[in-house]
């Protein structure tokens, strides 16, 4: 079995200047449901145009939305059966459909 890619010392350091950026991204993102200014459906547009929203883990999504919290999105993607692991990006259109229903809420202010 081959091992990781060999890089080299600026495309390691590119490497970990796109995943800094990333990080940042869904930390502001994150912030902003937390808060209210963004609904869950602004964050569904967003991850659309996005790809470093998209990779998001989907408990964590909704860990960020005011009231839910680790147990709270734990529950409910059980309830909702979606696994613990998935993606934004690997979400189906009946599961967005399931977490709008139960779960989108006006926000403040536009994506």
């Amino acid at each position: 079995m081959p091992g990781p890619p060999r890089l080299t010392a600026e495309q390691r350091a590119a490497a970990r200047g796109e995943a800094l950026l990333a990080r940042q991204a869904r930390a502001a993102v994150k912030a902003r449901l937390k808060s209210g200014q963004l609904s869950l459906s602004g964050f569904l547009l967003l991850a659309e145009q996005d790809p470093r929203l998209a990779a998001l883990r989907v408990p964590e999504l909704l860990a960020a939305l005011p009231g839910i919290g680790d147990a709270g999105a734990s529950r409910l993607l059980a309830e909702l059966r979606i696994a613990g692991s998935r993606r934004v990006q690997g979400l189906g259109p009946k599961q967005r459909a399931a977490l709008l229903a139960r779960l989108d809420h006006p926000a403040q202010s536009s994506p």
